[in-house]
Parts: C-alpha cells; structure tokens; sequence
C-alpha cells in the first residue's frame, strides 16, 4: 500500500541551522506539519517545549500537555506536536501562566522572549498580498496564511496588529520612510532600526530598503524586513 501524507520526523543533521538543538544527541527529531508556517522558517511545537523553553524532559511529556490542554498558540489550544511556531506567534505555558513570543533575534530567525499577561493576544502581521473585490472590499493575506476583508485600504508589506483569538485590527503600521522595522532574517535578523529610503524593484531586482541602524545604514529586500512602528514597536519585539 502507498505511503500517505509527509514524514512526522526529520534527520537532526537536515534540520534548519537555527534550530536550537543537539544534532548528535540522535538520528531523528520532529519535524513540521503544514501550517500557517514553513518548515524553513518555524519550530514544531515539540521542540519548543523540549529544547528551547525546556518545560517538557520528553516527547511523551510534550503530547501529555497538549493533549491535556496546558499549551495554546494564539489563543488557540493545540493538540499535535508537529504543529510549527513560526514569527510572532505566542506560546502560553497555562500550568506556569509564561507567555513566549516568536522574534528574530541576534541574527538567529525565530527565539522565544518572555512577555507580558498583557500582550498574549496582540500580535504583529506583515500583509503579503491584497485582492479587490466587489463594492470596494479588499481581501488581505497575512504571513501566517490568515485572510480577511475589509473597505479599509492598506499597502501590501504594511503591518497589522491584531487582536486574537478573536480576530480584530487594533492599529496598522504603513511602511514608509521614518517607521521603525525589524529584520527578520539574515545576519541582521532582530536589529531594529529606521527606515531612510524605499527604492523601487524591477524585473530581476526585488524592492529594496535603506535601514539605519545606530551608526551603520544597510540596504536590504523588502521581503526580510517588517514594520513595528511608527517611533517605537507596538508590542514587545525584543528582551
């Protein structure tokens, strides 16, 4: 009989570089079920909870809580532990009330920093696409695969912060020249910085940003680079 869906384990060795793992512990580790995020850019849950914030010893541990309803992303509860956290989602720790959020940071793409009780619902979404449609309502397409509509008008690449599990647009940032951003990825991934200059794309050069950061102004693809503010972050982004 044919075999049916993707594998649920990955080779350590094959495992992107960032994962913050032993690579010689074992041969296999979880690997990332489709979601709302790639397996390039995101953590199965799993290894969230046994690597990173160490709050499980093992795998059995790790399905004992999620099955027990003690970890929710988003809001959501969350039974499988393949299911991948990727940017700006927030893992809550229900038996210890410990809220994590998902950032770039010391140019590794994804970390967990501690937050506030506060901010577990709130969280910051790049548009990455925008449809019109009938009688003037647009339909948005965020970057963790969530869509909406709205008459509201917004730029593709501009920020939402959305309130969840309910979902529900509490500011929007437009990415222009003056707002504050944060890199997402490269060796730059979790500096922030302003934004000085939006050069305009072509046929085989994507659009480009000048970033200041301190004392140095790098230019980079618009695609690794996201809208926190418009002077400072909305919601906490760094420790």
């Amino acid at each position: 009989m044919a075999k049916k869906g993707g594998d649920k384990r990955l080779k350590r060795q094959l495992a992107p570089r960032f994962w913050q793992i032993n690579r010689k512990a074992a041969r296999f580790i979880l690997n990332t079920m489709p979601g709302p995020h790639t397996r390039k850019f995101s953590y199965p849950i799993g290894v969230v909870l046994r690597d990173l914030l160490h709050v499980c010893s093992d795998i059995r541990e790790v399905k004992r809580s999620l099955n027990n309803g003690l970890i929710s992303v988003d809001g959501k509860m969350i039974h499988h532990p393949n299911f991948p956290i990727g940017l700006m989602d927030t893992v809550e720790i229900k038996p210890s009330n410990e809220f994590y959020r998902f950032v770039p940071s010391n140019g590794h793409p994804l970390l967990p920093i501690k937050i506030s009780a506060n901010e577990k619902n709130l969280k910051l979404e790049k548009i990455k696409s925008k449809i019109s449609s009938k009688k003037n309502v647009y339909q948005y397409c965020l970057h963790d695969g969530r869509t909406f509509l709205s008459e509201e008008s917004y730029n593709v690449n501009d920020t939402c912060l959305i309130e969840l599990p309910k979902f529900g647009i509490k500011n929007h940032v437009q990415l222009k020249e003056g707002c504050s951003v944060i890199v997402t990825r490269g060796e730059n991934a979790g500096n922030i910085g302003k934004v000085e200059e939006i050069k305009s794309g072509s046929f085989s050069l994507p659009k480009r940003i000048l970033v200041s950061m301190g004392d140095k102004t790098v230019e980079l693809p618009i695609d690794i680079v996201m809208a926190i503010g418009t002077d400072t972050s909305l919601i906490q982004v760094s420790k």
